[in-house]
């Protein structure tokens, strides 16, 4: 069984969602990022950024336990191991890890900047918000082209790639977003949203997590504790 360290944020669902769509047995251990779990030595042990998720894998590849941090690396690793939601060949690998950096680049840190300034910021920047709002227009603006002539983010097939876009978009209205503009990505949401092993994966330990209002609970997330020595 397959150990996930993990929070009900949209890097952790992503896990969720492949190890549901995979159908391997896994057991969610919540790492509390508003209480700082993530700065215990057992789990920096295993994620050295601090960061969820992380997994455990008893059943490495070779034989051998191993342990995976960053999503999209647990993501390309349960695909390998599983030989699922990834093309067989060179063109097709490469159709998706383009998407799937993409993801990590561009869509989590933009969209997250927007979230943030939108809405958790104690004070509000009229220019943060309206440069990572626009921001995260132009990048939903690039998956509704992309779907326009594709079934999929990443081509006609549903992969890594759809999988680790889609919990970043279910906070759309927090990221200034009017899904009237995005008519062709807001038919692939919905269509990925109605995947039974999606829905399974974004109630993962969904009834634990609550916005973090509290001022101990922001400097924990978002002050100098992130990078104080631990």
């Amino acid at each position: 069984m397959i150990d996930v360290y993990t929070w009900p944020t949209p890097n952790g669902h992503k896990v969720h969602i492949m190890l549901e769509e995979c159908g391997l047995p896994y057991r969610a251990l919540p790492i509390n990022i508003g209480k700082g779990d993530q700065f215990q030595p057992d789990f920096l042990k295993i994620s050295p950024n601090n960061k969820i998720p992380a997994i455990i894998d008893p059943e490495g590849p070779d034989g051998e336990p191993i342990s995976v941090f960053e999503s999209g690396a647990i993501l390309l690793y349960l695909a390998e191991k599983t030989g699922r939601f990834m093309p067989a060949s060179v063109r097709g690998r490469y159709d998706v890890l383009q998407w799937l950096m993409f993801q990590m680049g561009g869509v989590g840190p933009m969209l997250g900047q927007a979230h943030h300034f939108r809405v958790y910021a104690p004070e509000k920047v009229p220019y943060a918000i309206d440069r990572y709002t626009n921001e995260a227009r132009r990048l939903y603006g690039v998956m509704d082209r992309q779907l326009q002539s594709h079934d999929y983010i990443a081509g006609n097939e549903y992969t890594i790639a759809d999988i680790a876009i889609f919990p970043w978009l279910r906070s759309w209205q927090n990221q200034g977003i009017d899904w009237a503009d995005f008519p062709t990505l807001k038919a692939w949401f919905d269509r990925i949203g109605e995947r039974p092993a999606v829905q399974r994966g974004v109630q993962v330990l969904a009834d634990l997590r609550k916005t973090p209002h509290t001022d101990a609970e922001k400097e924990v997330l978002f002050g100098k504790t992130q990078h104080q020595k631990h």
